[in-house]
């Protein structure tokens, strides 16, 4: 029979000693105190027993006898000589042979008080001047007041025929702050006029002290007249270059301003996940350019393509204002529908087969929205099914409301170019930067 032998094997510890007994823990671990016997256990408590009581004899003070309390000493005031009688009123100031005055019941005045009857006395030096020397005056002899009671005139009842409310400090302004439109146009105007910057950059230069008027630093609010020298302090060009331009393909289901009816807006899409790989134009992300980030122009929620962000003010007016006359191309799918009361079309019949070539004319020039006149626009169309519009304004889902005016119904909508700038490979749902040598 074979025989194995385990190796590397740790020995059982040992629990008892030699004894028998069980041997002290070891690193905390080991068997609980063992119970004490039961004539242990009422030694403790007899012994426990007598610190208390001892301790309540430490605490109780005996109290003293009556005999050895001290004597309390004997009041010592004023006792009148004739004390009062049962059913007689007791006087306060009865005070021996004090001098009293006709009034029953009232002393007459201390010796070296005030006198109301006697001549006015004055303070001596080196005596302290009494201050309430009018309260030993008697209610009968101050002088009574023959004014007329208060009026609250504050309320319309009590307010006389000749009652004029009090007149209020007139504002005092700044001369530099007229307002007057004679006094000229608003400093902050005049740099949008002449494409410094936009209004709001304007009045933050202003604020800041980088603006000067003819050589004197501008505030707030400042009209000028005439021609005046504006200078720009460098501080605020520099502050001017690190603004920042996004570009980004919306897709369909965004907004491009405020959030509405649950949708997100498109500037949400500004993240570092979502830049175009290929942006070429070099621009490193900065928290900063979320600052201000305000979309340049409108495009449907059910529209897509190119969508300008932008922090700076002088590319939101070029783009949006009212004398911005850059171009914006259009790629637009429509289906020919026939105006109310028309004749009807057969079906299959294709768009551009359907549309004649006077309703084609109408959508160049000849249209008006909202009773304006729209202005010229360019429209031809790309293929059998999609027209290519290029608009010069944009008006609130203009390009809709000009197709429903011929009988077209759009039924897709993109934006592929805004001024010089292509909407190019750049894929649904990213962006870049505009690069700064880029212009609209």
């Amino acid at each position: 029979m074979a025989t194995l032998t385990l190796k590397n094997k740790k020995p059982a510890a040992k629990t008892r000693n030699a004894e028998g007994e069980k041997r002290a823990p070891v690193r905390g671990k080991g068997v609980s105190k063992p119970r004490p016997t039961l004539a242990q256990a009422q030694a403790d408590r007899a012994e426990r027993e007598e610190r208390y009581q001892q301790a309540q004899q430490k605490r109780e003070r005996p109290a003293p006898q009556r005999d050895e309390r001290p004597a309390r000493p004997k009041a010592t005031g004023f006792r009148p000589e004739h004390p009062p009688q049962r059913g007689e009123p007791f006087r306060r100031d009865d005070r021996g042979d004090r001098p009293r005055d006709d009034r029953q019941g009232r002393p007459g005045p201390r010796a070296g008080g005030f006198n109301p009857d006697g001549p006015p006395q004055r303070a001596q030096r080196g005596e302290p001047v009494r201050r309430n020397e009018h309260r030993d005056e008697r209610p009968a002899d101050r002088p009574r007041d023959d004014r007329p009671p208060r009026i609250d005139q504050r309320r319309a009842s009590n307010r006389g025929p000749d009652f004029e409310p009090p007149q209020r400090p007139q504002r005092r302004n700044n001369p530099a702050r007229q307002v007057d439109a004679e006094d000229g146009d608003r400093l902050s105007k005049r740099m949008s006029e002449l494409k410094l910057a936009s209004r709001r950059e304007a009045d933050e230069w202003i604020a800041a002290g980088w603006v000067r008027v003819d050589g004197k630093v501008a505030v707030l609010g400042q009209r000028v007249v005439g021609d005046v020298q504006i200078d720009i302090d460098p501080a605020a060009r520099q502050a001017q270059s690190q603004l920042v331009t996004v570009l980004l393909h919306k897709p369909i289901g965004y907004v491009s301003g405020q959030a509405e009816d649950g949708y997100e807006p498109a500037v949400v899409l500004f993240q570092q996940e979502n830049r175009w790989k290929d942006d070429p134009s070099g621009i490193k992300p900065h928290p900063n350019h979320h600052r201000h980030l305000a979309p340049a122009g409108r495009l449907d929620i059910d529209s897509t393509g190119l969508l300008v962000l932008t922090q700076d003010g002088r590319i939101a007016k070029a783009l949006i204002g009212d004398d911005s006359d850059i171009e914006k191309e259009y790629l637009v799918r429509v289906e020919f529908v026939g105006l109310p009361g028309g004749e009807p079309v057969p079906e299959g019949t294709l768009p551009n087969a359907a549309l004649s070539n006077n309703k084609l004319a109408l959508l160049n020039h000849g249209l008006s929205l909202d009773g304006e006149e729209l202005k010229p626009a360019k429209v031809s169309w790309q293929n059998e099914h999609q027209l290519r519009f290029v608009l010069r304004e944009g008006k609130k889902r203009q390009i809709r409301r000009m197709c429903e005016l011929v009988g077209l119904k759009v039924v897709g909508l993109k934006r592929v170019r805004i001024g010089r700038i292509p909407l190019g490979n750049l894929p649904v749902g990213q962006w870049r930067y505009l690069a700064p040598w880029e212009r609209f």
